[in-house]
């Protein structure tokens, strides 16, 4: 299966925003316009749409996100999809979403990572479209590291176009408080790291189609038709996948972040992964 690319985004298209997963809290909003303003500042146009609701851990029913997903996706009106950030229940719209409409339709780009991953894997993989696992929408105000490609970047490209990326040589381990400083976009990148192979050789230098994402999410794939790769085992062109995983895995047993849904102890970081803040939490 050759994978299908989505128009190149020109100024004047719409990007569509909606959260598969995890909504936006009130406190968090300030942080939601900044990140909708550096879209725009780019000459797009930005549709958000209802379900955005952060009071809880999803931002709507599942019925609901799934539609309003969908429809954007199908839409000829709208370039691109990028939700504000993962969560935890982008699983509950897979069975939902119309895959032979999605199959069949000209591919919109949808970006994101995380939990988001559940999505755009299985757009890659079952429907045939190009997808960027990369920056959610509320760390598009970011400055993008030296090595790196923003997703405002990649949309812009011609059809197949070759991207080379390169490790950054460091990463950042603290996160800024959205809530006081909702402007925020200069990533503080204060420790050393890098890309490195599993299996002890040298340097990573991987040509052609990457497939991959979030492996606490994608787990749950394992084995259905969501997470099938044999269509892409090819002699003709080759794959190459890669994974991410949570640095952190916290006991169950702890309390839960009412943001991302992510159990939270002593062990945990202590910045929500989507809201970029301390944990909100209820008893376990």
């Amino acid at each position: 299966m050759r994978p299908r690319f989505p128009a190149p985004l020109r100024p004047g298209a719409v990007v569509g925003v909606t959260s598969p997963s995890a909504g936006v809290p009130a406190e968090l909003r300030a942080r939601l316009d900044v990140a909708v303003e550096s879209v725009r500042s780019r000459g797009y146009d930005v549709v958000v749409g209802q379900c955005m609701d952060g009071a809880r851990h999803v931002s709507a029913p599942a019925a609901d996100r799934a539609a309003e997903l969908q429809r954007m996706l199908l839409d000829p009106g709208i370039a691109a999809v990028v939700p504000p950030w993962g969560g935890e229940t982008a699983i509950d719209l897979l069975p939902l979403l119309d895959w032979g409409a999605l199959t069949a339709a000209e591919p919109t780009w949808m970006v994101g990572f995380s939990d988001i991953a559940t999505l755009i894997t299985p757009l890659t993989l079952r429907a045939g479209w190009a997808t960027i696992h990369g920056q959610n929408l509320m760390d598009t105000p970011y400055a993008v590291p030296d090595g790196l490609v923003s997703w405002l970047d990649l949309v812009a490209l011609p059809r197949g176009a070759t991207v080379r990326q390169t490790s950054p040589g460091r990463y950042r381990e603290d996160f800024v408080d959205w809530a006081e400083h909702p402007e925020d976009d200069t990533y503080v990148l204060d420790h050393a790291g890098g890309w490195t192979r599993l299996d002890g050789g040298g340097d990573v230098d991987v040509t052609g189609r990457l497939v991959g994402g979030c492996v606490e999410t994608l787990a749950s794939l394992a084995g259905t038709a969501y997470l099938d790769t044999g269509a892409w085992r090819t002699s003709e062109t080759g794959w190459s996948s890669t994974w991410r995983r949570r640095s952190t895995t916290p006991s169950r047993s702890a309390a839960t972040c009412t943001v991302c849904a992510w159990p939270v102890s002593s062990m945990a970081p202590q910045r929500c992964w989507w809201a970029g803040r301390r944990h909100r939490t209820v008893p376990p």
